[in-house]
């Protein structure tokens, strides 16, 4: 079945989401390991909005420890080793150094924090807090000499997309309609079933679906679907905080990362990305406007690189930014201040349209969307009787099933199976795809065997996988969401990709 291709005489499916960022997926992937009957709609591509613009961490929050969130910490910390678990592919432990500065927070108060925040979550896996010497040690090199004591603690890292994507994935084997590039444009209920018209925004069709309960997981849409496509009202709040950050050529060479701290109690995180490039971000500014016209504005730039000046010897200027990207979080509304201290928890809601349930989800962020899901459909019970129990906590991503220490031995291994593979090449494709690297690469015994060449170790093979079985259906969709190759690919490598995609457009494969 096709991404937007539904039989004329659809049945009535036990679960309809709209929405295709992490929590739409999630629930999608858990609702369908349940045995239920699942159909998504998304208006673009997988994790075009919020969730491919985050900081790209698996992490508790530290800061949020400051505005005494402890459960949502203690939430997070927890899952921060479950997903390490499971998607050891596209999530891997990170030490983040996090130089003290006299005048912002006091020395033991920031001990105190990290002391609670190495306990409050039973961690497992990942080392404990530590204190350097920055004089002395590689970490401070980067660093201006008037920074002689850090603290060292642990997150993980997590390419956000294809998070997104690795879900939709394993929901669609597991017999989930995923639908992308198409948009619900109205829904009613009627006797206890959903009604759902979907416009495929390729070709203009209209389809209309049923469902006997419906999920809202449209992120910062989310009170517009309640107010247009359902005609209702909500019952919550949403404050949009957009959220940009910067990328620059690498400024520093070792694999750790920063937390820097700024004198008005904002942070920001200078953080390792795509080997060649350091990221830099975030920031947290109220976003009045449409979700979708978010970008990075040049006073969010300016901020972040007088930031980051703070702390590293070397300047940053703008001539150094390579790219930069900007999300809007859709935060519950808990009435703060400021939208740094807006809460980052979510709020499940269940309301009955005559009798046709309907949950809408707001707030939430990317840690914590596993638990999200089982919660989102945890009052769906009653009506879905037959619903299984919860699952996903010991169940991996599609090319997940290896152990994280074990990631070494099968990039190592990939060498070995295709001599052909750089090492940088090698450890790309395990990265993004994890035990599903072989099967791309196939029985290939020289890179011509992949097909045509596309650029920066870009195969045809690659494309046809991600198109077949990601989802993805532009050249975007492929080196900004699936990869990160836009980075690196020219506006002819682009044109040409996009070309290819025009002219061998193939359906996704369950």
């Amino acid at each position: 079945m096709t991404t937007t291709d539904i039989p004329q005489q659809a049945p009535t499916f036990d679960v309809f989401i709209i929405g295709g960022g992490v929590n739409g997926c999630g629930i999608a992937r858990d609702a369908a390991g349940r045995v239920l009957s699942v159909a998504l709609a998304e208006k673009d591509d997988l994790a075009q909005g919020t969730s491919s613009a985050s900081t790209k961490l698996f992490h508790g929050g530290l800061r949020y420890l400051e505005f005494y969130e402890f459960g949502l910490v203690r939430k997070a910390l927890k899952e921060r080793e479950v997903l390490l678990n499971n998607m050891p592919h596209i999530s891997w432990p990170m030490c983040f150094v996090l130089p003290h500065v006299k005048g912002i927070r006091p020395a033991w108060l920031v001990r105190l924090g990290l002391f609670i925040y190495d306990h409050l979550g039973g961690r497992k896996l990942l080392p404990a807090t530590s204190t350097l010497n920055l004089r002395n040690h590689y970490a401070g090199t980067p660093l201006k000499p008037s920074l002689t004591k850090a603290f060292e603690y642990s997150d993980c890292w997590v390419q956000d997309a294809r998070l997104v994507a690795l879900n939709a994935q394993d929901a669609a084997i597991l017999g989930a309609n995923i639908m992308t590039r198409s948009e619900v444009i109205a829904a009613y209920s009627k006797e206890g079933v959903w009604h759902i018209t979907v416009k495929n925004t390729a070709n203009q069709q209209l389809q209309t679906l049923q469902a006997k309960t419906l999920i809202n997981a449209s992120g910062p849409w989310i009170n517009q679907v309640i107010e247009g496509q359902l005609g209702t009202q909500s019952e919550h709040k949403i404050r949009l905080v957009r959220g940009s950050h910067i990328v620059v050529k690498r400024i520093f060479e070792h694999d750790r990362a920063y937390f820097f701290q700024s004198s008005d109690q904002r942070i920001a995180f200078a953080i390792p990305y795509e080997e060649d490039y350091t990221l830099i971000g975030t920031t947290d500014q109220d976003h009045p406007h449409l979700p979708e016209s978010a970008t990075c504005s040049s006073q969010e730039s300016e901020y972040i690189l007088t930031l980051a000046n703070e702390y590293f010897k070397q300047p940053i200027t703008t001539a150094d930014i390579v790219w930069s990207y900007s999300g809007v979080r859709p935060l519950f509304d808990d009435g703060a201040g400021k939208a740094s201290e807006a809460t980052r928890d979510y709020v499940i809601s269940l309301k009955q349209h005559l009798g046709a349930p309907l949950i809408n989800i707001f707030g939430g962020k990317i840690t914590t969307y596993r638990k999200l899901s089982e919660a989102a459909l945890k009052p769906l019970k009653a009506f879905l009787p037959h619903m299984g129990e919860a699952w996903t906590e010991k169940a991996s991503l599609p090319g997940g099933d290896f152990a994280f220490e074990d990631k070494a031995k099968l990039q190592q291994t990939l060498e070995q199976d295709f001599g052909f593979l750089t090492t940088a090449w090698a450890k790309r494709l395990i990265n993004t795809y994890g035990t599903n690297a072989a099967k791309i690469l196939s029985k290939a015994k020289q890179s011509g065997d992949l097909g045509m060449d596309f650029g920066h170790t870009l195969s045809q093979s690659e494309v046809s996988w991600l198109v077949q079985h990601e989802f993805a259906l532009s050249a975007e969709d492929i080196l900004w969401r699936r990869t990160k190759l836009g980075l690196k690919f020219n506006h002819k490598q682009q044109l040409a990709l996009e070309q290819w995609l025009e002219q061998n457009q193939q359906p996704t494969e369950v």
